[in-house]
């Protein structure tokens, strides 16, 4: 049965928010996070829930913390069950920091429309949809608690006050090492790793990786012994994302736009895209997905919860 949502009132539980896909239950010096089944695509949550979603994504980001730990502490404790990462309560940046390797998604829809400049890094003419770019780019958006996350530049980060500038050069540093492991990582299963988002936060003075890294929710992959063949015969790439959920709602006349309707989705849509997850963490990771069948997810969840809580 997939997750819509949790309402838990777990003890010592001192605030509650629900993101677009997770639901966070705040404790005073910890964070719960849920892994709900749900599904956002243009900063809105799309009606229906899609099975084992939540678990690929806590899974995905759970392996690729665990990876990338030496490169910069984060937050991760533990995960009690395979929808829920608990972790320590930092306090987030007001940025994410997206980093692009080649020109795809948002990035090429801006280019399509005569952009040459993409939140103050220039971009050359010439360039085709998913082409590779010169070197990796950082184009950082604001993050919105509601609504769309909007671009901002470097410069303005600076000028606004949102992050000093020696943390955010940290920030630029910590988002293209980690950029270069996920490539890396990528290429050892036959990937591309496109581009992805990065979340930070600082607890008692130091710099955290917070939230999820590499999952399909915050990153595009294309399959690498197909793309050269592909851009040069200017066909779409194949690729492991949820860009073929937002290329489905664009055909089906949906971008998030005010008075725009989400068309529906059935059963048969939704169970494509469950599959299209569970092909991403198993390829991303190498790893057999192992589905939490469980006739109660809820009960599941809550007892596992308490179990860590009384265990912490």
């Amino acid at each position: 049965m997939p997750i819509s949502e949790t309402n838990f009132q777990f003890p010592g539980q001192t605030a509650f928010y629900r993101g677009k896909v997770r639901d966070v239950y705040s404790f005073p010096d910890k964070l719960i996070m849920i892994a709900s089944d749900r599904i956002s695509a243009f900063d809105v949550v799309l009606p229906r829930p899609i099975p084992f979603k939540g678990q690929v994504l806590n899974q995905t980001a759970q392996h690729f913390l665990k990876a990338t730990a030496d490169i910069v502490p984060n937050w991760l404790l533990n995960v009690p069950d395979p929808n829920v990462s608990v972790g320590l309560r930092c306090e987030p940046f007001a940025v994410e920091m997206v980093v692009r390797g080649y020109l795809a998604g948002h990035a090429w829809r801006q280019y399509r429309d005569g952009h040459r400049t993409l939140c103050g890094v220039s971009l050359p003419d010439g360039l085709h949809e998913n082409d590779r770019l010169p070197q990796p780019i950082i184009t950082p958006t604001t993050k919105a608690h509601e609504g769309h996350d909007e671009d901002i530049s470097r410069e303005e980060i600076l000028r606004q006050g949102i992050v000093s500038e020696d943390e955010y050069s940290q920030l630029e540093n910590y988002a293209l090492a980690l950029f270069a492991r996920g490539t890396d990582m990528a290429a050892e299963r036959g990937l591309i790793l496109v581009d992805t988002k990065y979340e930070f936060g600082k607890l008692d003075g130091k710099i955290y990786l917070i939230d999820e890294v590499h999952t399909p929710d915050s990153s595009r992959y294309f399959y690498a012994n197909t793309y050269a063949e592909k851009q040069q015969a200017q066909e779409q790439q194949k690729q492991l994302s949820k860009e073929f959920v937002r290329e489905w709602l664009i055909a089906n006349g949906f971008q998030g736009k005010t008075g725009q309707t989400v068309p529906t989705m059935s059963d048969e849509w939704l169970n494509q895209i469950s599959a299209r997850y569970i092909e991403l963490y198993e390829t991303v990771t190498g790893k057999t997905f192992q589905p939490a069948e469980d006739t109660d997810p809820l009960q599941r969840i809550e007892s596992n919860v308490l179990k860590t809580l009384t265990t912490n």
